[in-house]
């Protein structure tokens, strides 16, 4: 599956991967892979929860998926994303583009990643010494608990 939603414990296969998208015209592979980080907006990160309405984001997913083919010189794209309580330096999503040259595996990745980010119904929080952040593009918002 080109484009899937991991359930942790479930985890990416990196060599699974670059074998269903490799091909013998491709001449470079361009693969981004995002973990979690220990600090974001200036404070220490315990760990993340990542929070998918998953029907909707498999399919913008693959909307995704399809504009890169269409808008991209590429040869194919994998799109994978992870969800649930994942902790620091777990992955959290894999896009791996294949392109005849790098260039547009490059670009094709790059803008997929952004698009992701943009687009897809999975929502990040960060567990926090300072509490918990729902985060929404470059802005933390600080969750609160009803009691």
């Amino acid at each position: 599956m080109k484009i899937k939603l991991f359930k942790k414990p479930e985890d990416f296969d990196m060599d699974k991967a670059i074998d269903l998208i490799s091909s013998s015209k491709a001449g470079g592979i361009a693969i981004f892979l995002g973990k979690v980080r220990d600090e974001s907006h200036g404070r220490h990160v315990k760990k993340l929860i990542y929070e998918a309405y998953e029907e909707m984001a498999i399919k913008e997913m693959e909307r995704i998926r399809e504009e890169a083919l269409r808008n991209f010189p590429i040869l194919d794209i994998l799109i994978w994303h992870r969800y649930g309580e994942l902790d620091i330096g777990e992955n959290t999503i894999l896009i791996v583009a294949v392109g005849k040259h790098r260039k547009e595996a490059f670009e094709a990745c790059m803008w997929a990643v952004d698009e992701v980010k943009k687009r897809v119904p999975i929502w990040k929080k960060e567990v926090t010494d300072e509490g918990e952040f729902w985060i929404e593009g470059d802005k933390a918002v600080m969750y609160k608990k009803d009691h």
